[in-house]
């Protein structure tokens, strides 16, 4: 496989441009990031696991050691001084997570566990309500299972159909069959945004305006996407967008639905319990307003008070020079794993139409225990189905290996995957031709 240079019009297109966004300071970052100062198995610890969970930079850690020791408290309860800072710390997330989205309004911010614990709030709570025998659900073969057993039970549940956008070789959506998969009986249309296993980024834009002009709604798995690229949530046309913040240099535990209000206001909550009501009587309830009906029981504050240390983490370095990084990354990565005969990278290489996720297997080494020999030399990928077996059967695999990119990654990062594949080869007695 040979990569591909890109055309003027390609790096238009990804925001590529002749007077590029000034480059990251890796070097500076990883100093950042504690973790990257271990060693494994005698080796620097090098991180390309992203996609499953990002790493932590000191002030977030900070963050959260600070909310425990200086101000732990529960939220919107207490009226003595921990409870107020308590409070107004969650609340400022909220805020925050509100401007980072494009400056919606803060209503629309729920705080949920994470991406998947939000599909799951949007399938039962929208889909159980709404969605009758003969509606149809639209999804498509490139979903992480967090986007498709929650749709596969309310469709059970429910008597609606689910049916699936197809995907081509090259690892886009097969886009022709969209005025046959969507009707009139399409009621929601769910999709990722970035593919955790291709790393392929789908034009929500296009496929939200078509959903809308028959009346479906429109939800995003955005888990892939928030963390690495400029997001305005109003421009992408979406109804509801999910994401976690474990992915974005943040805790684990913590994640965020974004709803339009009126589309939130008209659900029932989720979840029953303390501080989601307005009054409880001991045979009915009223509940609060959005966003705090979806919010019950004790949140995980301290997690939720830590991500907004990350969101400004993150805005510091800027969002436009995280995406041109990444891509930079991507392109020279694409470049390298081409040049290895036993290779076989799943998805297009055309990096404009990708994200810093690349899946690939060796025809002579098991995805297992190509990372095993791997992280022997401290390198992490991972390897498996990645949570999408639909889509290892649309590739006729069990499972692939994955490297994921991040700020912290450089070229340096992909160099030593290079080496480190070569030794893996060796080590099963095999020679690139």
């Amino acid at each position: 496989m040979n990569g591909r240079s890109m055309t003027p019009a390609a790096q238009a297109a990804t925001g590529a441009s002749a007077a590029p966004a000034r480059p990251l300071d890796v070097s500076a970052i990883r100093r950042d990031f504690p973790i990257l100062g271990r060693r494994i198995h005698g080796h620097r610890l090098v991180y390309l696991d992203s996609a499953a969970t990002s790493q932590k930079p000191r002030r977030m850690i900070d963050a959260l050691d600070a909310y425990y020791s200086k101000m732990n408290a529960n939220v919107h309860r207490g009226i003595y001084t921990l409870a107020v800072e308590a409070t107004e710390a969650y609340e400022a997330t909220r805020d925050h997570v509100a401007s980072f989205l494009g400056g919606v309004d803060r209503r629309s911010v729920v705080f949920t566990k994470g991406t998947t614990d939000s599909i799951n709030l949007v399938a039962w709570a929208w889909g159980r309500r709404t969605l009758r025998p003969g509606d149809e659900i639209l999804l498509t073969e490139m979903e992480h299972h967090s986007n498709l057993v929650p749709w596969i039970m309310v469709a059970k549940e429910t008597g609606a159909a689910l049916r699936h956008i197809p995907i081509m070789e090259d690892g886009s959506l097969k886009l022709r069959d969209l005025d046959a998969l969507l009707t009139e009986r399409t009621k929601i249309v769910a999709l990722v945004h970035q593919s955790n296993v291709l790393g392929t980024i789908n034009p929500i834009q296009e496929i939200a305006g078509r959903a809308h002009a028959l009346g479906a709604r429109v939800i995003v798995d955005a888990a892939q996407s928030v963390p690495h690229m400029p997001i305005d949530v109003r421009s992408l046309g979406c109804d509801f967008l999910a994401f976690s913040a474990h992915k974005m240099l943040g805790p684990t535990g913590v994640g965020v639905l974004y709803g339009r209000p009126e589309l939130l206001d008209a659900m029932d909550p989720l979840l029953g319990g303390g501080e989601m009501i307005q009054e409880v009587h001991l045979d009915r309830a009223t509940y609060r307003e959005i966003p705090w009906k979806f919010e019950a029981g004790t949140p995980n504050i301290a997690g939720v008070v830590a991500f907004r240390a990350a969101l400004e983490y993150i805005e510091d370095l800027g969002m436009e020079r995280i995406k041109a990084h990444e891509f930079a990354l991507t392109c020279y990565a694409l470049g390298r794993l081409s040049e290895l005969n036993s290779v076989r990278i799943l998805g297009g290489l055309e990096p404009q139409n990708r994200g810093g996720v690349i899946s690939f297997v060796d025809r002579d080494v098991h995805p297992h225990d190509l990372a095993t020999v791997l992280d022997r030399k401290g390198i992490a990928i991972r390897a498996g189905h990645h949570c999408a077996q639909p889509l290892m059967r649309r590739y006729d695999l069990p499972a692939t290996a994955r490297a994921s990119f991040y700020i912290y990654n450089d070229r340096d990062d992909v160099d030593a995957l290079m080496d480190g594949l070569g030794e893996v080869r060796k080590y099963f007695g095999h020679a690139d031709p």
